[in-house]
């Protein structure tokens, strides 16, 4: 029963004086491994493209706060979170800019600073566009992954902080993990520099990167020639115990290996030497284009993303690319639900916490949401809300018309808009002139009407009162 409250057993971690080890590869540990991710999302045109579009999908995406809970309080507390996320030294687009670092080194971390909100003020820490003098979010600045020294970790695996090396004065500073908010990418076993979504996609590459150099240099030399110089006849370059020798051929070789086609070109050439430029004939066994497209597409696979190369290598249909495009957005989705979900378990209770008791009344802490990386069908949802209605399984009303509107991009409807009296029915309306058509009124007391026109006012009316209860059935307010 002692042990029963215990805990016994160790998370296994690969981590040693604070560094980890769970990478097999070493050229991707710590910040030898931060240098490659950081070469592979700045230096190469797919890679780039794949995390260009991940950002600007989650950019665009549209953030709320839900509220904890149906009272005022709560909806208070909803209220300020939102001010503060507005009111930030840095803006929220460009404070999840630099969230998204998680998904090229697997982790980020941001470290909270708070503020009163005073006002107008020229110190920052009391600057804000709001009196209320409660504590809000400064700004939620990122703690540069290569700046890392080391993690610090207690006795139970838990982990307590960081240690920062940063410049210009690269001292170490030491932010305990209550002042941090961690995105990472996976977890396993605790470790807090999780995955890059750019690790199954680093061999794929190097090999293309390696490809593409011996490609560069293969050009070079077809287009330059490949140069061979000949030594005079009677001199034996190749004499290793004859040091003028050895030197003469160390000279000719430096001057063949510098030889390049710019505009400096040209050469001086001693009395009897002899230079050439041999020409490369034939074609080359392999295809480099069809080999460094091979890679792209293994590449941009590993995040499900290879639906970019489609159009560029000739191949894949219309439908294909919107199964592909569908699932990357479910990708980017859950991307999303990360920074949702550091920001309401961390940052948002500590929000509320700090002011005290001031949101002492609420029933749970507001909740950070998003929205959709893609819009929606239309066409598809037209035709599910028509069968659905259709068949009696939805009934229209005024929260079907306001997810339409909203799905649709259409303006909000207005809730205290009364229909004016529609005088079109009962007098027949105009004609584009402006003239009355059918009017239901005799032209002149002289003539009465006759039976047709009293069918039509009947009929009239009797169209008025089926499409007043039909308002009221929607729960819209009736012509009056």
């Amino acid at each position: 029963m002692a042990n029963s409250m215990k805990e016994l057993g160790r998370l296994g971690q690969k981590r040693y004086g604070g560094f980890f080890y769970e990478e097999f590869l070493k050229e991707l540990q710590g910040r030898k491994g931060i240098a490659v991710y950081q070469e592979m999302s700045e230096n190469d045109d797919v890679v780039g493209a794949i995390l260009f579009a991940i950002e600007m999908l989650i950019r665009q995406a549209i953030w709320d706060v839900q509220p904890g809970g149906t009272t005022p309080a709560d909806e208070e507390a909803r209220d300020f979170v939102l001010s503060c996320m507005d009111d930030m030294s840095d803006t929220w687009s460009d404070t999840v800019s630099e969230i998204l670092s998680f998904l090229t080194y697997g982790w980020s971390a941001h470290e909270i600073v708070y503020k009163r909100r005073c006002g107008k003020r020229k110190d920052p820490r009391l600057r804000s566009k709001y009196t209320d003098g409660l504590i809000g979010w400064q700004k939620l600045p990122i703690r540069a992954q290569e700046t890392l020294y080391e993690w610090l970790y207690d006795d139970n695996d838990n982990i307590v902080g960081l240690v920062q090396n940063p410049p210009p004065d690269f001292g170490l500073i030491n932010i305990p993990i209550e002042k941090l908010l961690l995105f990472k990418t996976k977890s396993r076993k605790g470790n807090p520099e999780g995955r890059s979504i750019l690790r199954n996609a680093y061999r794929d590459w190097y090999f293309k990167r390696r490809i593409q150099e011996i490609e560069g240099i293969g050009i070079e030399r077809d287009l330059a020639g490949l140069p061979t110089m000949t030594a005079p006849e009677g001199l034996n370059i190749w004499d290793e115990e004859d040091p003028e020798m050895v030197a003469m051929r160390v000279a000719a070789e430096r001057v063949v290996q510098n030889i390049r086609r710019d505009s400096l070109e040209g050469l001086v050439v001693p009395n009897g030497w002899k230079v050439e430029l041999l020409s490369t004939g034939g074609r080359r066994q392999f295809d480099t284009s069809a080999i460094i497209e091979r890679y792209d597409s293994r590449i941009a696979m590993t995040v499900l993303a290879d639906f970019i190369l489609m159009g560029h290598q000739s191949v894949g249909s219309f439908a294909l690319s919107s199964d592909k495009t569908k699932m990357f957005s479910m990708a980017i989705g859950s991307y999303l639900d990360i920074i949702c979900e550091v920001f309401n378990n961390v940052a948002i209770p500590a929000l509320i916490d700090i002011n005290g008791d001031h949101f002492a009344g609420i029933t749970d802490y507001p909740q950070l949401t998003h929205g959709d990386v893609e819009d929606a069908n239309l066409e598809k949802l037209g035709n599910f809300i028509n069968q659905m209605v259709g068949c009696g399984v939805l009934i229209p009303d005024e929260g079907l018309e306001d997810f339409v509107r909203d799905a649709a991009g259409m303006p909000e409807r207005l809730e205290d808009w009364d229909d004016k009296e529609d005088t079109s029915a009962s007098d027949g309306g105009t004609d584009p002139n402006g003239n009355q058509k059918n009017p239901t009124k005799p032209p002149s007391s002289n003539v009465s009407p006759d039976d047709d026109d009293l069918d039509t006012e009947e009929e009239d009316a009797e169209d008025l009162e089926k499409a007043k209860k039909a308002r009221q059935r929607l729960g819209r307010k009736a012509r009056r």
